[in-house]
């Protein structure tokens, strides 16, 4: 009797001690882009233009048409993708799946199966793991005890994450996940945000591999990071948290937004037009002003003003909606005094 194609549960999947060696996208690349499964890698039978060639046939020629010159493509794409694979052992174990384990994943998997590849197509395709993320999420959220960096902008709460980090506590970086660093002007140079269902994948992911029994350092941001909206269970638990308040004194926070924000000094003319986004919150003559130091490459001093008149009104504002425990002077942006984080950690009951 001919042995089947093994299926896979989306909890299979996810299990810590799931048993495959690689996860295979067989959707093709814009769907790929758009979100997928945490270490996937993607092998698409038909490609964007392809995908259209045939839907295009199936709707305005003849669904028999379509399937024939489908399968002529996925065949070629298949054999094009099995020499990444040409040299794995027989006990390599893929697990493979397309948008919902259907034609794509399964004619992928039949040509490893016939191999003889221990291959297992997942249940349900990429659908039912979007399903369970979207079922998921919000309770994952609930059971994380969330401890929140807030301070002004300059303070170097993204260093400070990183140096608690390699202090042994669980850090949350959210800007990292969204690829921004928050604010009109903080996008990073030469990376496009993710989509939203990505970046969902992605905090999904990263809470999969929290310790819920010790709380998660994460830094305070608004509902939005960019493009990216925060789930409304996230922003909401971030309201409701514990947090540590910081300050600097504001000329030292400025001298490192200057450092750390350096790719806005390189391209004066991206940075004015950045700039000219604040029109909607501050008069003309204050952002011909920011425009003027921009002209005169007068970084620390439009650092400076910026601070003064854009972020840190703003933050005291924002302020006023955490539950602030501990406040805590930095003498230099990025790094905290002596052991205050494990102090605070300590107060739990």
């Amino acid at each position: 009797m001919q042995r089947k194609i093994k299926v896979a549960e989306i909890n299979e999947v996810l299990s810590t001690d799931r048993p495959f060696d690689s996860i295979i996208d067989v959707r093709s690349p814009s769907e790929f882009a758009e979100d997928h499964l945490p270490g996937s890698i993607n092998l698409p039978v038909l490609t964007d233009r392809e995908r259209s060639e045939v839907g295009t046939l199936y709707q305005q020629v003849d669904p028999f048409v379509a399937r024939k010159r489908g399968a002529v493509l996925t065949s070629l794409n298949i054999a094009k993708h099995l020499e990444v694979f040409i040299k794995k052992s027989k006990d390599w174990r893929p697990l493979v799946y397309c948008w919902r384990g259907g034609q794509r994943s399964t004619s992928m998997a039949l040509v490893m199966h016939e191999i003889g590849w221990p291959v297992t197509l997942l249940r349900g395709g990429y659908k039912a793991y979007r399903k369970k993320i979207q079922n998921d999420l919000n309770q994952m959220i609930l059971d994380t005890e969330f401890i929140v960096i807030t301070g002004p902008t300059g303070c170097g709460k993204t260093d400070l994450l990183a140096e608690i980090a390699r202090g042994g506590q669980q850090v949350l970086d959210l800007e990292a996940l969204a690829c921004h660093r928050g604010s009109i002007l903080g996008a990073e140079p030469k990376q496009s945000q993710p989509s939203q269902k990505l970046f969902e994948t992605r905090l999904y992911d990263a809470l999969s591999n929290v310790d819920q029994t010790k709380p998660v350092f994460i830094e305070s941001e608004s509902a939005k990071i960019g493009d990216i909206h925060l789930p409304k269970q996230l922003f909401q638990s971030l309201l409701d948290a514990r947090a540590i308040g910081l300050d600097c004194e504001r000329s030292k926070r400025a001298q490192y937004s200057v450092e750390r924000y350096s790719h806005l000094t390189e391209v004066p003319e991206n940075t004015e037009s950045l700039v000219k986004q604040l029109e909607f919150r501050h008069g003309t003559r204050q952002i011909n002003e920011w425009l003027r130091l921009i002209a005169e490459k007068q970084w620390i001093a439009l650092a400076e003003s910026l601070l003064e008149h854009h972020y840190d009104p703003a933050y005291k504002h924002s302020q006023k909606r955490f539950q602030v425990e501990q406040l805590l002077e930095l003498d230099s942006p990025g790094h905290l005094k002596d052991d205050a984080v494990h102090l605070f950690v300590s107060k739990r009951s």
